[in-house]
């Protein structure tokens, strides 16, 4: 991959982020540095890196987000209410043996009722 000074504007900008973000986060915060640089160039910028394994794409409430670590994503969603709760799961043991090959990163969706509207 060509290096070049956008590129560079927006890695610099990545190295920065140590959490999911979206492309639109990156862009504002890569737009007070160089105003030339685009929307198109940012997702352009990202595709590239996924296709290297340099980042992570995950889907969170029908939009992508990305990673900079490979790391488990996990929703709880209230039926109730629609809302979405971020959870770490620690170990994936359970699937272990439905899997047919090493586990490297997820994804889990679990809906229900929530606490609050639960009581």
């Amino acid at each position: 991959m060509r290096q070049t000074k956008q590129k560079t504007i927006i890695q610099d900008e990545l190295s920065k982020i140590k959490t999911f973000f979206s492309a639109e986060a990156l862009f504002e915060k890569v737009k007070k540095k160089d105003k030339d640089i685009g929307i198109a160039t940012i997702y352009r910028y990202l595709n590239e890196l996924i296709k290297e394994k340099k980042i992570f794409s995950y889907i969170c409430d029908r939009r992508t987000i990305y990673s900079t670590n490979n790391s488990s994503h996990c929703h709880f969603i209230c039926e109730e209410t629609g809302t979405v709760i971020h959870f770490d799961i620690n170990s994936l043991d359970f699937l272990k043996n439905k899997i047919p090959g090493d586990i490297t990163s997820f994804q889990l969706e679990v809906k229900g009722m929530c606490r609050q509207c639960k009581e």
